[in-house]
């Protein structure tokens, strides 16, 4: 495609607020994903983290038991 100007970009042939608006909701959607995703993955991190922290105590609890 080529335009003669800036404006001529910007207006796309006439299709502009399709376009753009097309654009827009993309990258709105993938900003979201994005957010949510990285949002998902400290909850994950965080509940792995106390499953792990809760086995060591019942692990450190066994041990305390078979020591009487």
């Amino acid at each position: 495609m080529h335009f003669d100007s800036i404006g001529d970009f910007f207006a796309m042939g006439g299709y502009a607020g399709y376009v753009w608006s097309a654009f827009g909701i993309t990258f709105l959607s993938l900003i979201i994903l994005l957010l949510t995703s990285l949002s998902r993955g400290k909850t994950l991190l965080k509940e792995v983290q106390a499953k792990v922290d809760r086995q060591s105590r019942i692990d450190a609890a066994k041990n305390m038991e078979n020591t009487l």
